[in-house]
């Protein structure tokens, strides 16, 4: 096994991923968004915070973090750093995983992100696009039903293995798709204590103040 590939691999997707998004952007406008709304630096809290071009930035910035992992570090990492019997999927498999966990996980705040929901998409639509694409439409029709974000994305994360399964993928990315769903709806626990309690905010409702 090539060693250095996959841990270069793994320290550039974390990097990638630990930057963070949410929190850079309401900074330069002069707000913690870690203090406000939800807590959470991530698009939804952004846009309830600071309006939708900010929390629309917001999300493509951190879909593209693992999409550009997934796809174009870890080839780029193949192309020069890697020995020639190195596997590409694996590859693949370590730079979504770390940039997932460099989102939930930043460095820069001392280890507390975000849930990893756009990132983890952007994963997805790189490693497995048909289970993206199964995921997102779950995603939208929960959202439209409910109004809730949260439970949008609680479904589609829980959905993933199946949505694997059933687009034909290996038993690996059915492993690799079940763990980032379970770290997905792990990350929201908070959310689902508030959907059970019927506490949770629908999208567009007046947002709560972070309880500090």
């Amino acid at each position: 096994m090539d060693m250095v590939s996959y841990l270069v691999t793994a320290a550039v997707a974390y990097l990638l991923g630990s930057i963070p998004t949410g929190f850079v952007v309401a900074k330069a406008k002069g707000l913690d968004i870690r203090n406000v709304g939800s807590g959470n630096i991530g698009a939804t809290n952004v846009l309830r915070m600071l309006g939708k071009p900010a929390g629309i930035f917001v999300l493509v910035i951190d879909g593209l973090k693992g999409y550009v992992a997934c796809a174009w570090a870890s080839d780029l990492i193949l192309h020069y750093v890697a020995a020639k019997n190195t596997d590409q999927e694996y590859l693949r498999i370590v730079a979504g995983v770390f940039v997932v966990l460099g989102h939930n996980y930043t460095c820069w705040l001392h280890f507390k992100g975000g849930k990893g929901v756009a990132t983890s998409a952007g994963v997805l639509a790189a490693l497995v696009p048909w289970t993206f694409l199964i995921g997102l439409s779950l995603w939208i029709a929960v959202f439209a039903l409910t109004r809730y974000v949260s439970l949008a994305s609680i479904a589609a994360a829980f959905s993933l293995p199946l949505a694997t399964w059933l687009s034909g993928y290996s038993v690996k990315l059915i492993l690799i798709t079940a763990a980032m769903g379970a770290l997905a709806i792990y990350k929201h626990k908070g959310n689902i204590e508030r959907l059970l309690h019927g506490t949770e905010s629908r999208f567009g409702a007046k947002p709560r103040e972070v309880a500090r």
